[in-house]
This record gives structure tokens, C-alpha cells and sequence, in this order.
């Protein structure tokens, strides 16, 4: 798959919508079977819509999870972003690295279609701890997550590890390479993070529509491949 794009859709006129304008029947002009072919059912039907599939990006305060969102998404993504105060000082720490003068207090929403059958709803969560009360309400009815992680502050992306873990939902651990680089291999960072080997670990580029599509996409046979495994035991 080159590219993340949206379905094609048929032609305005085209026989998928139905018996063509201007003759309502299916008939010739003198109203004879025969000169148009008549359309069955089926051709009247139109193609089956996408399967909804809910995908959590989960991480840390600054870790780059509204960037991730509004990488990807084919509409204008619905962000909760707050402008940072003095009252953080202490509290929010978004790195020394980070220019972010915002933060998500609520969540972020986007979505993406991946083909004909299959689109993703993307729901960010909050990375600060005081709003963590949320995460059980946005995972809800989830397949997968995506954990977005900053190498140089592991630190804060152990809940978001653990509270998947507790959850027995499958996620990805997808390092985002700040400036084009990280500050660990991820051998180490997968040691930091106490993670299996069962679980997928990347680098991506939460600013690059590619690349998060690569990521989502792991994230995707992830859940399929638990699907399978609890259809079978």
C-alpha cells in the first residue's frame, strides 16, 4: 500500500445509484422490455460502507500524540488544546526540546480511511496524570493503541505502558523521532520499558502522514492477530 486515501466513489450518473435519469422504468422510449437492459436489485445497491475500527494514540505529556493525530487524519482534527500557563510551571514538563505552548485537556479526534472496507477512528488522550479519569471512557470499545513515546523521557510514558498491559489491550510502542533522531536504540528503550518481545517496538515520524500510517498499521495486525488468537482458544 503506497498511500493512505479515501475510497474512490462512483460517478455522479453512474448506474450504481440507481435506474439512470430521465428513464425511470428501465424500458425503451415506447415503454418495450427489451431496448434497456432492467436493472436488478443489485445493481441498485450501493457498495457496502467501511468497517468502524476505534484506535487509542496514548503517551506522555509532549510526546508528540496531537501531531500524530493531525499527521494523518482526512479532516480537520478536533483537538481540546489549552494554552499553558505559569500554574504548569513544575507540574507540566513538555522537555527541553519542545517549542508546545498548548496541551490537550480532553482528547483528540481524527479519522482515516484506509481502503474500501476499512477507516480508522483516532482518539488522542491527555498525557498529563491529572486527567487520566478519562482514559477508561476513550478506550472504550478500542482495538489497539498506539503509545507514542519520547526516548529521552521514558519516565513518562510508563503509565500508558502499564494501564494497556492491565487492559489486555494490544498497543504498539512507537518512538517519535524528535529532530530526526532518538536518544536510545530501542533494544535499550524496550529494557527501560520492561516491554515482551510479543509487543511491537518502532520509530516513526509523528509529523510524516507516511510514516504514521505505518505505525497504524502495525497497530492494526496487532489486533487482528489477538482476534485470531481468542477465536481459537
Amino acid at each position: 500500500m503506497d498511500s493512505v486515501r479515501s475510497p474512490d466513489r462512483p460517478r455522479a450518473g453512474s448506474t450504481i445509484y440507481g435506474t439512470p435519469r430521465g428513464n425511470p422504468t428501465g424500458h425503451g422510449p415506447a415503454g418495450r422490455s427489451g431496448s434497456t437492459r432492467q436493472l436488478t436489485p443489485a445493481d441498485g445497491q450501493r457498495a457496502a460502507p467501511p468497517i468502524p475500527v476505534k484506535i487509542i494514540v496514548a503517551g506522555g505529556f509532549g510526546v508528540g500524540k496531537t501531531t500524530t493525530v493531525g499527521a494523518i487524519s482526512e479532516i480537520d482534527p478536533l483537538t481540546t488544546e489549552a494554552e499553558m500557563t505559569s500554574a504548569g510551571i513544575g507540574v507540566d514538563d513538555p522537555g527541553s526540546r519542545s517549542a508546545k505552548t498548548t496541551t490537550t485537556v480532553a482528547m483528540d479526534f481524527g479519522c482515516v480511511t484506509i481502503d474500501r472496507t476499512l477507516k480508522l477512528y483516532l482518539f488522542g488522550t491527555p498525557g498529563q496524570a491529572r486527567f487520566g479519569f478519562m482514559w477508561d471512557d476513550l478506550a472504550r470499545g478500542a482495538l489497539g493503541a498506539l503509545v507514542v513515546v519520547d526516548s529521552s523521557r521514558l519516565d513518562d510514558c510508563y503509565p500508558a505502558v502499564d494501564y494497556f498491559e492491565r487492559a489486555r489491550l494490544p498497543f504498539v510502542v512507537a518512538v517519535n523521532a524528535f529532530d530526526g533522531h532518538v536518544a536510545h536504540d530501542l533494544e535499550q528503550v524496550r529494557w527501560a520499558l520492561a516491554i515482551g518481545q510479543h509487543v511491537p517496538l518502532l520509530t516513526f515520524d509523528a509529523r510524516d502522514r507516511l510514516s504514521v500510517r505505518d505505525a497504524l498499521l502495525v497497530v492494526l495486525d496487532r489486533a487482528l492477530d489477538r482476534a485470531i488468537h481468542d477465536k481459537q482458544s
